[in-house]
């Protein structure tokens, strides 16, 4: 882990070190309202893990709670047994493509270089070298051709690449993407995925919010249910099982697929 930058607060003490994430009694509401009840999530590093449950679970809301982006009711969460502010620099974060202005007037290319600014900090402006891993990023989600065109001319898979791309570059240790397969075609999908199973591959830890109960168990090894409470978690193979499923979604739902090897 990095060391903590000079003039920093004193930290408090680790807290599940061995964990990308861990999330303790987590309850958020919103308007008096919960939306999470209790919940504790915990991520082992180096797996690419999925997040499911019916739409109004909760899914998108952890999310933003890991990153701090809503304030809990009460728990906490630690990322490699840090809070958030202490290791943002190790997490990359894609949100919800429907969440993204993309009228605004940037190119392909800005958008990728923003995921430099963590590293340049606030007095350092991004150059020649940080224009060339950006470069690089569109190269490897396949839009090389495309890094001068203004956001708002891609198609959606294009600009969900675009936002993978920015995530790439940062580097990070912990990749937190927010539906990135939702309304994108097959070979975007697979693409997508093949790009995440890589950064697996390589030791990173990737946590998906994901709608297609079909394909968990060919995309994924570790397994989030949630319904504002947990229902399970663990390996895929374990957790996906037709009891588990009603928990989650309620009457009788079939078991879409079952627990096999990535392809």
């Amino acid at each position: 882990m990095p060391p903590r930058p000079a003039g920093s607060p004193a930290s408090a003490p680790l807290h599940e070190p061995d964990l990308a994430l861990h999330v303790e009694d987590l309850t958020v509401s919103y308007h008096d309202r919960p939306v999470l009840w209790d919940i504790d999530v915990d991520i082992p590093p180096g797996v690419m893990a999925a997040v499911v449950g019916p739409n109004g679970a909760g899914k998108s809301t952890l999310l933003k709670a890991v990153l701090g982006l809503v304030r809990p009711t009460a728990g906490h969460v630690r990322l490699f047994g840090r809070p958030y502010p202490e290791v943002r620099r190790r997490v990359a974060y894609v949100p919800q493509r429907a969440s993204v202005d993309w009228d605004f007037p940037t190119t392909a290319l800005d958008v990728v270089t923003m995921g430099t600014y963590g590293r340049l900090g606030w007095l350092r402006r991004p150059g020649r070298a940080e224009r060339a891993d950006a470069r690089a990023a569109l190269a490897e989600v396949g839009l090389a051709d495309y890094a001068d065109r203004q956001i708002g001319r891609l198609s959606g898979g294009q600009q969900q690449r675009v936002f993978l791309a920015r995530a790439l570059v940062q580097g990070a240790d912990l990749y937190i993407l927010d539906e990135p397969m939702a309304g994108v075609d097959a070979p975007t999908e697979r693409a997508i995925v093949d790009l995440l199973r890589g950064l697996r591959d390589r030791g990173r830890t990737v946590l998906v919010v994901h709608h297609d109960l079909a394909t968990v168990t060919r995309y994924f090894d570790w397994l989030v249910m949630l319904n504002l409470r947990i229902v399970a978690q663990g390996p895929v193979a374990q957790v996906y099982t037709a009891a588990n499923l009603r928990a989650t979604y309620g009457g009788a739902v079939a078991l879409l697929d079952t627990p096999s090897a990535p392809p």
